[in-house]
């Protein structure tokens, strides 16, 4: 016979009445608190971090107002620092400029010295020349550049072009791999002096420097140097003979050809004119020497020989 299970619905002797909702306890538990312990204490802690929003603010502001405060002190020690330094700077700035301006003058000075000397040396050597008294040597130290010489002639001015033409067109620097063929180069500078030497220029300047026999026209970079010195366009050249004559000569020479091709192909600007009254200055630093025949030696002409020679060059 089956045995039966107990009643729980019926009290238990003894104990206290269950109530009639008992078995709805969980239900009344999840009704009750919507949200589990967990939760709730979160939301309470958040709760708390969000009451402290206002003095976490209030903190920042004043962090940043401190770090401007700050900032603010750099830049003021930064610019007083700078207003004590500058007096110093400015006085080590005039002592810079003052030295410069001491050691130009002495430069200036030192080369009044030297002109004043090689005009000395030069008064001497034509004193000297006088004693001898040839015209053959006055003749030799014309050849030579060793004298300042005076008289008729051609002045040609010879500059870059005003935009100067890139690449080559078929002109006379078709190989020489310049790509800017507008600027003056030193072979140019060549031609057009042995051109005039050519035509028959008995002394040549070009902006100022006195040519010689062992004058040389060379480039570096840019500049055109003349017996190292560097030239700085317009390029004036100076030629003492014959003005009309000379200036004929030249233009019609291949010389004067090339010059008038750069004219026409480069835009090179040169101009020709002849002038009555030029003056050209001596070689600077040049010693003119005299060859004198060996005794018992008899010259080739039977006569005396007589030569210059300017830092061992031979006259023309």
């Amino acid at each position: 016979m089956p045995q039966q299970r107990p009643d729980r619905s019926s009290p238990v002797p003894g104990a206290a009445p269950r109530r009639p909702d008992a078995s709805m306890s969980l239900l009344t538990n999840v009704m009750e608190h919507s949200l589990d312990d967990g939760y709730a204490e979160a939301a309470a802690r958040r709760g708390a971090v969000g009451t402290s929003r206002l003095p976490t603010a209030l903190s920042g502001r004043l962090w940043l107002a401190a770090g401007l405060v700050l900032a603010a002190i750099v830049v003021t020690l930064g610019a007083a620092q700078a207003q004590v330094s500058a007096p110093t700077e400015a006085k080590e700035r005039q002592k810079l400029i003052d030295r410069i301006q001491t050691e130009t003058r002495s430069a200036d000075r030192l080369q009044q010295d030297v002109d004043s000397l090689r005009d000395t040396v030069s008064s001497e050597q034509q004193a000297a020349l006088k004693q001898h008294g040839g015209d053959g040597d006055a003749r030799l130290e014309l050849l030579a550049a060793a004298t300042p010489v005076r008289g008729p002639g051609v002045k040609l001015i010879v500059d870059d072009a005003r935009e100067a033409s890139q690449g080559s067109t078929g002109g006379p620097r078709e190989s020489s791999g310049f790509a800017d063929t507008g600027r003056v180069r030193d072979r140019d500078m060549q031609r057009v002096v042995n051109g005039l030497w050519a035509s028959g220029a008995e002394a040549i300047t070009v902006n100022g420097q006195r040519l010689t026999a062992l004058s040389a026209i060379r480039a570096a970079g840019d500049a055109i140097l003349v017996d190292n010195k560097p030239l700085a366009p317009p390029y004036t050249v100076l030629a003492i003979g014959d003005g009309k004559r000379l200036s004929k000569a030249f233009q019609e020479s291949a010389d004067g050809q090339y010059l008038h091709v750069l004219q026409e192909n480069y835009g090179i600007r040169a101009s020709i004119s002849v002038q009555e009254d030029l003056r050209l200055a001596a070689a600077p630093s040049l010693i003119v020497r005299y060859a004198e025949p060996v005794a018992g030696q008899p010259a080739a002409d039977g006569g005396k020989q007589a030569g210059s020679a300017g830092n061992g060059k031979g006259s023309k």
